[in-house]
């Protein structure tokens, strides 16, 4: 073989394993995004991309101290995230082993998301007339999966008559939250973290202010059925926005759960 020959081959091999080398990089940061898309995590990454930002311009500034500020947060944080977030990241060893991670998001067709949108809708009006307390969570794109836990599981299809019978007073399932992810009841009584907010009234329940909570710690669409007055309230964005009318409330329904899981298909 003549030396030039060894020298293309070598060149050849080069570039095979480099490509081969980011593949395996894209596919751990796409491991690592794909089970951090379920916690409160993704809130944590977004806030070490800043501080990665702040360290960049600080440093272009020759700003020393605010730079070693960074560097310290950096050096040290990583500790803190493997000690605060075990839970995700046991989760994902989990995952991985039961071969789970490259589950498709299942977006209804529109017949279907009519379907999904008449029977939440009905089965909220029901509770409403009669009284019957209810919190239902919307999962968007911020992952509930920590709440989820919390529950008991369920993983069935939705429909009016299994959305009113899990609310039915004095029944197992009656107390805490109902959360949806996609099209299906994942979980119900599932726990929920209470907002501390002094905005809200001293005369909403636990039902209120836990809807509050999620909504400050995540992107969930919330709806709440006042077991005093039979009203329908939902969350969003932290803020609680009471006695939604039967119109609003489908609409809103619409926008922000079909809309999310649309989104999370256009991401993919």
């Amino acid at each position: 073989m003549q030396l030039p020959d060894i020298f293309g081959e070598l060149s050849a091999l080069k570039v095979i394993t480099g490509i081969l080398d980011l593949i395996i990089v894209w596919y751990v940061l796409y491991l690592i995004i794909t089970v951090v898309k379920g916690t409160k995590a993704i809130q944590l990454l977004k806030g070490i991309f800043f501080i990665i930002i702040g360290r960049t311009v600080s440093n272009f500034l020759n700003l020393t101290t605010t730079t070693l500020l960074f560097d310290f947060v950096l050096q040290w944080g990583f500790l803190a995230i493997i000690v605060i977030f075990q839970p995700e990241f046991r989760r994902a060893l989990e995952q991985l082993g039961r071969g789970s991670l490259f589950k498709r998001v299942n977006v209804a067709t529109s017949a279907e998301q009519e379907r999904l949108t008449d029977s939440v809708d009905k089965a909220v009006q029901y509770m409403a007339k009669r009284r019957i307390g209810a919190l239902i969570v919307f999962e968007k794109e911020t992952g509930l999966q920590d709440y989820i836990e919390t529950g008991i599981p369920i993983n069935a299809d939705i429909s009016q008559e299994l959305l009113t019978n899990i609310f039915i007073p004095n029944t197992p399932l009656h107390d805490g939250a109902m959360i949806i992810r996609e099209q299906k009841i994942a979980t119900a009584a599932s726990y929920l973290p209470l907002s501390d907010s002094q905005k809200i009234s001293k005369s909403l329940g636990t039902r209120h202010r836990a809807a509050v909570g999620i909504s400050e710690v995540s992107d969930a669409f919330t709806v709440v059925v006042s077991e005093e007055t039979g009203s329908i309230s939902v969350t969003i964005d932290g803020r609680l926005r009471k006695e939604i009318s039967s119109e609003a409330f489908r609409e809103l329904l619409v926008e922000h759960w079909f809309g999310s899981v649309q989104n999370r298909k256009d991401v993919k």
